[in-house]
């Protein structure tokens, strides 16, 4: 068979499709393998560019770690490892002369912890027999108060009675406290003292 002109039993023309036919297969092979050689560039290429932004959320998870051991760093004080005790500055106080009670809060734990120490989490309740003189949760709650209490360590902090009594809500205008006895009972952060008596004159 001749390059130019086909040989055979068969017309020229048939030749001539058959290689037609082969030559077109050969260029769409050709070009196939171009087409996906490009998008086979393509596709690496992409992945080394979506790498960073993978990358991104391993370092904000990092970056969010310290708050997270604050947080859990130091436990609340339970309220089995507080020690609370008040005391007064005179057994019996003449006219004029304010209470002035000393409040002591102890960690008794082997371990620091935080307790609120403040106002609202802190009542003392003076009365006379059955009689409710004043609670100092009444007028003026106070804020907030975080202490880190070391393992054994106290707080202390006085706190004054200007014998007046006083009402829950703080309805103004209540009477100043008769002489007598009286007993005031603290509770500090979930736990009660032991009362304390004194007399007024």
């Amino acid at each position: 068979m001749g390059v130019l002109r086909p040989e055979g039993s068969l017309p020229p023309r048939v030749y001539w499709v058959r290689r037609a036919v082969v030559l077109v297969v050969a260029v769409a092979v050709v070009v196939l393998l171009v087409i996906g050689v490009q998008a086979l560039v393509r596709a690496v290429s992409g992945s080394g560019e979506d790498t960073p932004a993978d990358a991104a959320p391993p370092t904000t998870s990092e970056s969010s770690a310290p708050p997270e051991e604050e947080e859990t760093g130091t436990p609340a004080c339970e309220p089995a490892q507080l020690t609370a005790e008040m005391s007064a500055d005179a057994a019996s106080y003449p006219a004029g002369a304010l209470p002035t009670f000393t409040l002591r809060l102890t960690n008794t734990g082997d371990q620091p912890c935080l307790v609120d120490a403040g106002g609202a989490q802190r009542q003392i309740v003076v009365t006379s027999g059955s009689d409710r003189i004043w609670a100092s949760t009444d007028c003026d709650p106070g804020e907030p108060l975080s202490l880190l209490l070391g393992a054994g360590q106290a707080d202390e902090r006085p706190v004054q009675w200007d014998r007046v009594r006083s009402v829950e809500g703080c309805a103004p205008d209540q009477a100043a406290a008769l002489p007598g006895t009286y007993q005031a009972v603290l509770t500090l952060a979930g736990v009660t003292a032991e009362p304390v008596v004194f007399g007024l004159e």
